[in-house]
């Protein structure tokens, strides 16, 4: 592992230019919450989700969910989870580990009744199908923050008007009904390129040609009744905010208001992000070195979209490296689970091994107060965090 950046605080890291957008904000997250914590959301119901976010909202950087064991998973707990999400300020890791052919992985990110890639700020992967599985997942997150960032507005316009002595429709005596639908992206739009479309469809009179109701001006006015619809398409694009250098350093130095530096930072960036699983904690896996520093490898050429890893250490290696290391298998009080599960107390974990992000279940979800065991893990992370940039000083 690379000294170096185990000796960098946090809000100096989360200043760096060359890490991805969400990759900043995390950090930035993490150093104003003094939080890095990643609680794993091991239920089977939305209300249950839905419960725990809230209960352990305020101790953690993020939440990490499966949502193919959600009995009940639908656009309610998208919706749940997301406005919690915004409310409490942490990040939403689906931990999918895709490993497929690189046009599986898109659909499967994509579509279906999960759509990950719509909601879920990070997902991960395995590497074993090969480096296209990186790319193929990044072209599903960069297609669909499109279509969530596309609007589409439908004007409808009818109307029987009176014809002038010419024979002409005057505008002005046009009597018209609008009809209205718009569905916008999340984002405020900053840049928008449009293209309306016209469609006027003339509406012929019903009444029978022979009908004495048919005669006269009030026939010639249904047989010049137009229903106009006009479609735009508009594509928008909202680029991440960018923040002047030693920003993260300034708001989390603010400690003694947290809120408020929160504020000032703002919502996560329009952007998704990928963790490549390239350590287990559990017994006896076949994830040889080999494969490690295949992944880290892999990593290195796709830095705009690996955040970093599923690991059990710092997988920095080189000067340059500057990856996230999110460690699973943490626990206070017990070295496993009788089903292969290995576990390490979280300040070690940091302290010691290099992690930046420490993940807990069963620790806080197995507690009778959830809310106090989770500020009682964001704690032992913390100061192990302290304590490895003190000692690295």
């Amino acid at each position: 592992m690379s000294p170096s950046i185990l000796a960098q605080p946090f809000s100096l890291r989360a200043d760096s230019e060359d890490l991805p957008a969400l990759s900043n904000y995390l950090l930035s997250l993490i150093a104003i919450k003094h939080s890095n914590l990643c609680v794993a959301a091991d239920v089977h119901s939305t209300s249950a989700l839905l419960q725990l976010a809230e209960e352990v909202g305020d101790s953690i950087c993020m939440l990490k969910t499966h949502a193919d064991i959600i009995d009940d998973f639908s656009e309610r707990s998208i919706q749940g989870l997301q406005e919690i999400a915004s409310r409490k300020h942490f990040l939403i890791f689906e931990d999918r580990k895709f490993g497929d052919i690189g046009n599986t992985v898109e659909s499967q990110y994509s579509r279906g009744p999960l759509h990950i890639a719509s909601w879920a700020h990070i997902t991960n992967a395995h590497i074993f199908p090969g480096p296209a599985v990186i790319t193929s997942l990044q072209a599903a997150a960069t297609s669909t923050l499109l279509s969530l960032n596309q609007s589409v507005s439908t004007e409808i316009s009818t109307g029987t008007p009176r014809l002038s002595v010419d024979g002409s429709i005057p505008d002005s005596d046009r009597e018209t009904d609008r009809v209205r639908a718009k569905t916008d992206g999340p984002d405020a739009p900053t840049l928008i390129t449009s293209a309306p479309h016209t469609t006027s469809v003339p509406i012929r009179s019903t009444n029978s040609p022979n009908s004495t109701a048919a005669a006269g001006p009030m026939s010639a006015s249904l047989d010049h009744s137009v229903v106009t619809a006009t479609t735009t398409i508009s594509q928008t694009i909202s680029p991440s905010a960018t923040h002047p250098a030693s920003f993260t350093r300034s708001l989390s130095a603010s400690s003694d208001d947290p809120s408020s530096a929160l504020a000032t930072l703002g919502p996560p960036p329009h952007a998704r992000g990928l963790l490549l699983l390239a350590q287990m904690s559990s017994a006896n896996n076949h994830l040889t070195p080999a494969y490690t520093a295949a992944c880290l490898a892999a990593a290195r050429e796709n830095k705009g979209f690996v955040l970093g890893f599923i690991a059990q250490e710092s997988m920095n290696r080189e000067p340059e490296d500057r990856f996230l290391s999110v460690v699973p298998g943490v626990h206070l009080g017990e070295n496993g689970d009788g089903k292969g599960q290995r576990w390490k107390g979280p300040l070690e974990v940091v302290r010691d091994e290099g992690a930046d992000v420490v993940i807990v279940g069963r620790g806080v979800l197995g507690a009778k107060d959830r809310r106090a065991e989770a500020e009682r893990y964001r704690m032992e992370a913390w100061k192990g965090y302290e304590e490895r940039v003190d000692r690295r000083k």
